[in-house]
């Protein structure tokens, strides 16, 4: 036998051992790795708070570590950034928002493409917004505010999370449909605008509730009205905003992705342990509590 049929057999032998090798990898995923949870906003927010309630639960799925890691700034687009260039070994899982869709329209030069550079894997959950206003503002409804704003045009501000989340759009939407004038200001996320709403700096916000309503329940704001066409549970004291104005609703999203061409068996495990988060209790209570309607995986 020859020198370069010789190599040709080593190499079939070296490529015949090592696929088993690769495919007992992906099976144990996640193979004794830390994975990092990406959380494209400041902690405190609603992504932040949903992220956390992810690790702990692949945590306790898997027996490896999963730590939450907060990449925030440019709305969004530096954390979802990380992970559509980072690795495709599932190390890194993205909650993904609202951002991700809109992000392209808002921004020409983006380093990243979602559709090309992102899987989705499981929608988390789904919650309603709270329309919150600074607790010395002189009004006590949707009514109140939006008779308030008229009265006052162009002297109002809100803040948000950033340009195109959720709860940038339904603050756009809520002055639409009303008619009003309020100034939009953005932040780097939720935790840092209801820290100024908080402060009086701003005067209103539509924020997730997840973020707001333990704010709300302390009396360090004030909660007017749920943007879901139904009242929500967790917040049974709140009417809707469309009691005062018909036909408006809005709500979010929370998902978990992972970077394009990470292996289907990788994707299979995330989505069926992330199915199984609604059988974790102390974290399936502890969403719920925060106006969380429930899990629901993306078709």
């Amino acid at each position: 036998m020859g020198s370069n049929s010789r190599r040709t057999v080593l190499k079939r032998i070296a490529a015949a051992a090592l696929l088993p090798a690769a495919a007992r990898a992906q099976e144990a995923y996640p193979n004794g790795m830390t994975v990092k949870v990406i959380v494209a906003y400041p902690p405190g927010g609603t992504s932040d708070v949903v992220g956390r309630a992810v690790a702990e639960h692949l945590a306790s799925s898997w027996a490896v570590p999963v730590v939450v890691e907060n990449v925030a700034g440019a709305n969004g687009n530096i954390g979802i950034e990380r992970v559509a260039k980072g690795p495709s070994n599932g190390s890194q899982l993205l909650v993904m928002t609202a951002n991700v869709a809109t992000n392209p329209f808002l921004y020409p030069h983006l380093g990243f493409d979602p559709v090309r550079d992102l899987t989705p894997v499981s929608c988390v959950a789904r919650l309603p917004n709270i329309v919150v206003v600074r607790k010395d503002l002189p009004v006590a409804s949707v009514a109140d505010l939006i008779a308030h704003a008229k009265a006052n045009p162009g002297k109002l501000n809100y803040g948000s999370p950033g340009s195109g989340s959720s709860p940038h759009l339904a603050a756009e939407m809520f002055k639409r449909m009303a008619g009003i004038d309020m100034m939009g200001i953005t932040y780097k996320g939720s935790g840092p605008a209801l820290q100024d709403l908080i402060a009086g700096n701003i005067d209103v916000m539509v924020d997730n509730i997840t973020a707001a309503i333990a704010l709300v329940r302390a009396g360090r704001i004030k909660g007017l009205a749920v943007t879901s066409a139904k009242p929500s549970p967790h917040a049974s004291d709140l009417p809707t905003v469309a009691e005062t104005l018909p036909g408006y609703e809005v709500n979010s999203f929370h998902g978990i992705g992972v970077r394009a061409h990470t292996a289907p068996t990788i994707v299979a495990k995330i989505e069926a342990d992330l199915r199984a988060l609604t059988n974790n209790t102390r974290v399936r209570d502890r969403l719920a509590g925060l106006g969380v309607k429930r899990q629901e995986v993306l078709s």
